[in-house]
């Protein structure tokens, strides 16, 4: 029997058996399907090594103990590299993302065509992990730091310019006629009307993507896009666990300060 709210009060209505049956069907499917999808991943799956894998990472654990802490002074630089990484991405990201998200937004596109396009590159951009353009650009433009830039860009445009999308369309549009009566252009109509209403929710949107590339630039160097990722790697195919511990502490510290700023900064400006 389903429920719903009819001027505050909760009215219970019987269902049709038309409708139970659909119901009943949904449920047998939705059932069927988790019951094939396990079977699927138990064929799929070498119990054999998940049996051997508490085993196998209590002795992980015992190399990586104790931490080789002087191998964290070669980790200065490499740290930098992350957080820059994650800055200038994020302020590159942040330059595309405005006229995107401007030409998605109905309320400032200046034709459906163009908003469709704006929305296509959101929608492109969002649907591609950083790792993801992290191979292809070092592969076109070669390992380092600099394809991690591009990389955390590419990710981030989407992100800002949905969010900024959105936070654009809520604006109060009795404002924006008000300034438009006074003979305001576009121009002065996105500058009085709208920036104003969108600029906080703009500077929160920044801070917090940029706390996530903190956290998704750590693991760019996987693939060769510069970080302290590389150095993670290279422990990691050279067996060094005492040097992969101290790299994942310093991941770990690195993460929660800029957790912390992040919080700070959103706190300050709400």
């Amino acid at each position: 029997m389903p429920v719903r709210t009819v001027a505050g009060r909760r009215v219970w209505r019987r269902r049709t058996p038309r409708a139970n049956a659909l119901a009943f069907t949904a449920w047998v499917a939705g059932g069927a399907l988790v019951v094939w999808s396990a079977q699927l991943i138990s064929r799929q799956t070498i119990w054999m090594f998940v049996q051997d894998a508490p085993e196998q990472a209590f002795n992980l654990f015992a190399r990586m103990l104790p931490p080789r802490w002087a191998y964290a002074e070669q980790l200065l630089r490499p740290l930098w590299d992350t957080l820059n990484i994650a800055t200038i991405g994020t302020l590159v990201a942040v330059v595309l993302a405005v006229p995107v998200a401007l030409l998605a937004a109905r309320t400032t596109t200046p034709h459906a065509s163009v908003r469709a396009l704006a929305l296509l590159v959101i929608v492109a951009s969002r649907s591609i992990h950083s790792l993801v353009w992290a191979l292809v650009l070092v592969f076109l433009v070669g390992p380092g730091v600099f394809a991690g830039v591009v990389a955390i860009a590419l990710r981030s445009v989407g992100f800002i310019a949905k969010l900024l999308n959105e936070a654009i369309e809520e604006t109060d549009a009795t404002q924006i006629e008000a300034i438009r009566a006074t003979g305001a252009g576009p121009g002065e109509t996105l500058a009085y009307g709208i920036v104003p209403q969108v600029l906080p929710a703009f500077a929160g949107i920044t801070v917090f993507r940029w706390d996530i590339n903190i956290r998704e630039a750590t693991f760019l160097g996987l693939v060769g896009a510069g970080g302290i990722g590389l150095q993670l790697n290279a422990s990691i195919n050279s067996l060094k666990w005492a040097d992969a511990s101290v790299i994942l502490v310093a991941i770990f510290l690195m993460v929660l300060v800029s957790e912390w700023v992040s919080a700070r900064v959103r706190g300050s400006i709400t």
